[in-house]
């Protein structure tokens, strides 16, 4: 209990006191109490919870503060959240708090991605499971790995890099599984961009390595417009760099920026 929360349990006990024995008038009391709560209230709610900003009961519990329980009560049928792939682990998390922070101001983000109290979060929970299982086994792999290893680059924590990266983000990735699904090896996890990246050089005619072609070029689309538009009706669908340029996609050579769908 912090200093603050003595003095304010004890002016509040004193009003109290002073209200039963009839020294102050309740006109007063409400003044007081009024007063108080502008003092301890930490700020506005944000726009999604305004309608709650005059119930503190609604999302806290008295000395256990902000209870999961509660959170839950509201959002446990919360579809596209649960049904996304991206957003769908929430299904299996015990906390909310510690990602999303309230009492910032009506305008004010309501989350704040934490991936290394997700590792957290999963450790905790294989290490609850029943002895045999493959989750303690996965525990006992993943403890050793986080006590003897480092982190495959500067740019995030050895905590962040023991997740699955690919149960949250596969429909997103960029590189249709070409490269695995360790992303952790290339990327950080407050962006998906690269610093120290470089495209290969304009030259490269390997383009396939690492970029597929859209389903439309394996259908008469590409004989009958892509290839003639790009002046290449005789080009292959691997030979990308016969028709693009590696600026963009759509950045044709010998005609520009072309979208036509």
């Amino acid at each position: 209990m912090t200093r603050w929360t003595i003095i304010i349990l004890v002016l509040v006990a004193g009003v109290a006191v002073a209200y039963g024995v009839g020294w102050i008038p309740s006109e007063a009391t409400e003044v007081v109490s009024h007063s108080m709560h502008q003092a301890v209230n930490p700020g506005p709610l944000s726009a999604a919870h305004a309608s709650l900003a005059n119930n503190c009961n609604a999302c806290h519990t008295p000395v256990k503060g902000v209870d999961t329980a509660k959170c839950i009560l509201c959002h446990a049928n919360n579809e596209s959240l649960l049904q996304r792939q991206p957003t769908a682990f929430h299904a299996s998390v015990n906390t909310c708090k510690q990602c999303h922070l309230e009492h910032r101001g009506v305008d004010a983000k309501l989350s704040l991605m934490d991936h290394s109290l997700l590792t957290g979060i999963g450790m905790k929970k294989m290490q609850d499971a029943e002895p045999g299982t493959e989750e303690v086994a996965a525990y006992l792999r993943l403890s050793e790995k986080l006590d003897s290893g480092v982190s495959p680059h500067s740019r995030i924590s050895l905590n962040e890099s023991v997740l699955d990266c690919a149960s949250c983000h596969s429909n997103g990735d960029r590189h249709q599984n070409l490269f695995g699904s360790d992303c952790a090896q290339c990327h950080a996890t407050d962006r998906w961009t690269i610093p120290e990246y470089k495209h290969p050089s304009p030259q490269s005619t390997d383009c396939s390595q690492c970029h597929q072609a859209p389903p439309s070029h394996y259908m008469m689309h590409f004989n009958m417009i892509s290839a003639r538009v790009a002046g290449k009706p005789h080009a292959r669908v691997d030979q990308c760099g016969q028709c693009h340029q590696t600026t963009s996609w759509n950045d044709i050579k010998r005609v520009g920026w072309y979208k036509h769908h």
